[in-house]
């Protein structure tokens, strides 16, 4: 015989395993209603330079002192995206560790060291310890984008 408080209800005796169902659903229905998209603050703004991008190895002679730490005091080792920049770019926004993408690569570089001061708009892809890689990649001229903070990014003018 069937107790009266599941024949109040209409459910028989499957009520419990109703009401577990109910509050499930109900529950899940609240996390997805409740829930928001949250997209991240844009912390960037990307500007356009062209420069000359040439290539570098951790070779002594290629360097003025240890082969792989770099003007920073950073230390190299092969398969980093790093790139140096020439000193001109230091004031136009190519600051240390600043992101850059080059023209061709789908990869994010970073600033982790200076160039001589004798060049000018410039940056040089590190290539590990690939001396024949570098040699074959010459020296192009290409478009970069690079991150600039947003809140400095009203400061910065990039110069022509």
């Amino acid at each position: 015989m069937v107790s009266r408080e599941y024949r109040y209800f209409g459910f028989g005796k499957h009520a419990t395993l109703m009401y577990r169902f109910l509050i499930a659903f109900g529950v899940c229905y609240v996390v997805v209603a409740c829930k928001k998209e949250v997209k991240p603050p844009i912390s960037h703004e990307w500007l356009g330079k062209e420069v000359t991008v040439s290539a570098y190895n951790s070779v002594s002679w290629q360097t003025d002192g240890d082969p792989n730490i770099t003007a920073w005091g950073d230390t190299l080792r092969p398969g980093m995206k790093a790139i140096a920049v020439s000193r001109d770019l230091l004031n136009q926004g190519f600051g240390y560790n600043t992101m850059v993408r080059i023209d061709t690569f789908p990869d994010t570089f970073y600033v982790k060291d200076k160039m001589h001061r004798r060049w000018k708009k410039r940056i040089d892809l590190y290539m590990g310890n690939d001396v024949q890689a570098a040699r074959n990649w010459g020296r192009k001229t290409l478009m970069i984008c690079y991150a600039v903070p947003l809140n400095d990014s009203l400061k910065m003018k990039p110069k022509p």
